[in-house]
């Protein structure tokens, strides 16, 4: 969970273990502790740290520490204890997609994001008790990277037949009705329920918001029953230690793998006929046109947090072995964002430019490396160079790449170019979600 210091982070543990002792248990007296200055100032910490951009109000975290932090949690305080809070509509932006779509970004005011993140620290440990091991998504101490090998080792073990699931709009249609009703069967405070529909009403009728600091951990508590579904799923069908089906969720990223042998291929459509009577209940759309079941054995793929998951056999060991590249939409995606970089600042020294792309290619090779992204990497690898050589060429008014005179050494050495191009084997360092 979020680091927290002193009594707050042994709060958020003792909440943590009785909810995990009694799942049936619904806290009280919790708008308290929302309150107090100690949550505040984490909460703001959390807050610039992740920085953004200003709401409607255009308050920026530079001019609250120009006026004097203590003042400003002072005056939310007061305002919590009052009950005279209320949120401010977040600012929206539009966020393109591919296909002329966009995605719409909602923008909370600063002290919205201080007291969500406020309510956030204290509800977390409660419902993080209660959530599945096969939910990664904005859980913590729990990473895509996860996700990701736990697919990869249920294909190994060969769970080749998977239902891909797409959600229509997940985190714009999510019923706040349902969600109150999911939040209170854990939660008994009048004043934690108010604070939290003020939050829900402030981003419409429907739907959490995509940027609010609370978003996420109401996300997972909508889908936290499918998660049970799959587990007893898990449990129903096991022999011994060896389970029939996996899934991952990912936020609204889900596959369920379901054991390969012939005898178990009534599992697929019973699996997915479950999966569909529980997004019913939820009031969530499928998008049939991008859900679809594969089929490994046939050498069909199918996509999980942008890596392209396929099975193939080793050529040295004779084995049958999972393989995930990065999907080629987020190469394409990649090269595209580069060359906005390099064409907006085409007139610009090429030290420049480096830092600019430096951080972009930084985060994602680091995201990929986990997969067997060889290939891909030196593909990027060499575009970059090339496009780099072209920057320089162009500004000394010389053809060609100049593959003579600036060699790959120099541009790594010299410029600084970023160099990280590896990929990691193994799994993922294993943590306890209980701290």
């Amino acid at each position: 969970m979020i680091k927290a210091s002193g009594s707050l982070q042994d709060l958020r543990r003792g909440i943590y273990i009785k909810a995990k002792a009694e799942p049936s248990w619904r806290f009280w007296g919790l708008y308290v502790h929302v309150c107090k200055r100690e949550t505040l100032h984490e909460a703001y910490a959390l807050a610039k740290k992740n920085n953004g951009a200003p709401g409607v109000d255009g308050v920026t975290f530079e001019a609250i520490e120009t006026q004097g932090v203590e003042a400003f949690l002072a005056q939310i305080q007061d305002e919590l204890v009052k009950r005279t809070y209320v949120p401010l509509r977040a600012r929206r932006q539009e966020i393109p997609k591919d296909g002329g779509k966009v995605r719409i970004l909602s923008i909370p005011a600063v002290r919205d994001r201080v007291v969500q993140g406020a309510l956030k620290l204290i509800l977390e440990p409660i419902f993080e008790a209660d959530f599945q091991p096969g939910s990664y998504g904005y859980r913590p101490k729990r990473t895509a990277h996860e996700a990701v090998h736990r697919v990869a080792t249920a294909i190994v073990q060969w769970k080749t037949r998977v239902i891909d699931l797409d959600l229509r709009a997940y985190f714009d249609t999510v019923r706040h009705h349902l969600l109150l009703e999911k939040v209170a069967r854990r939660v008994n405070d009048d004043d934690v329920m108010c604070l939290l529909k003020l939050m829900l009403k402030a981003s419409g009728k429907r739907g959490v918001p995509q940027g609010g600091v609370i978003s996420p951990l109401l996300s997972n508590i909508y889908l936290t029953e499918v998660d049970r579904m799959l587990e007893r799923a898990k449990d129903t069908t096991r022999s011994g230690n060896y389970f029939y089906d996996e899934y991952a969720r990912f936020a609204d990223d889900l596959v369920v793998l379901i054991d390969a042998h012939p005898r178990h291929r009534w599992l697929l459509g019973a699996v997915s006929r479950r999966l569909r009577e529980e997004f019913a209940k939820l009031q969530v759309e499928i998008n049939e046109a991008k859900s679809r079941t594969v089929d490994l054995d046939c050498g069909e793929s199918f996509g999980f947090l942008g890596f392209d998951f396929r099975r193939i056999r080793s050529l040295k060991k004779q084995v049958w072995r999972a393989h995930y590249p990065p999907k080629l939409k987020r190469r394409t995606v990649l090269l595209r964002k580069l060359k906005e970089v390099f064409r907006r600042y085409q007139s610009q020294p090429i030290n420049r430019v480096v830092q600019l792309i430096n951080p972009i290619l930084r985060g994602w090779v680091n995201y990929f490396a986990v997969g067997h992204s060889s290939e891909c990497f030196s593909f990027i690898r060499d575009w970059v160079e090339k496009k780099v050589r072209r920057h320089m060429g162009r500004s000394r008014n010389r053809r060609g790449f100049g593959w003579k005179t600036w060699s790959r050494r120099w541009l790594y050495d010299e410029l600084k170019l970023f160099n990280g191009y590896r990929v990691r084997r193994g799994p993922p360092a294993k943590v306890s979600p209980a701290e």
